[in-house]
């Protein structure tokens, strides 16, 4: 008579190639994430945004340069200019296909505050529910 033996021991080995397959993507698609429009972010000491980390999901991100032009991360090349009219259309375009996508705005400190309102009322009129504020993690420096 065959006895049959279970091994008992768990095989991690199937575990840890996946970690290093994804360890991989990641470092791949982390640098894609930052290109974009080069600003200087206010400083702010505020909590973090909780964004969905699924890989479908990229962020909508409007950026303001210190000129007050308007850039959006949507299309082919993500460093032109864009026309008000079409950060609307863009942005409802994709906000139509999936209303989850998260909305942020990347402004340089040096724009008016104005500047920066009439971007996120572009971002509202396109169905953005709600917009939140890349900043640079740091604290705030006290003025004299």
């Amino acid at each position: 008579m065959n006895k049959r033996h279970f091994m008992g021991e768990n095989n991690v080995e199937t575990y840890i190639d996946v970690k290093m397959v994804l360890l991989i993507i990641f470092m791949v698609t982390a640098p894609l994430l930052t290109q974009g429009i080069e600003v200087e972010l206010p400083k702010a000491d505020a909590a973090p945004i909780d964004i969905p980390q699924e890989e479908t999901v990229l962020p909508i991100v409007l950026s303001i340069d210190a000129q007050g032009s308007l850039y959006l991360n949507l299309g082919t090349d993500k460093t032109k200019q864009i026309a008000a009219e079409d950060v609307t259309e863009r942005v409802r375009i994709v906000l139509g296909r999936r209303a989850d996508t998260p909305v942020l705005v990347k402004a340089d400190q040096a724009v008016p505050y104005g500047r920066v309102v009439q971007g996120m009322v572009l971002l509202q009129k396109a169905g953005a529910e709600s917009v939140g504020f890349i900043t640079d993690p740091g604290v705030l420096e006290d003025s004299p």
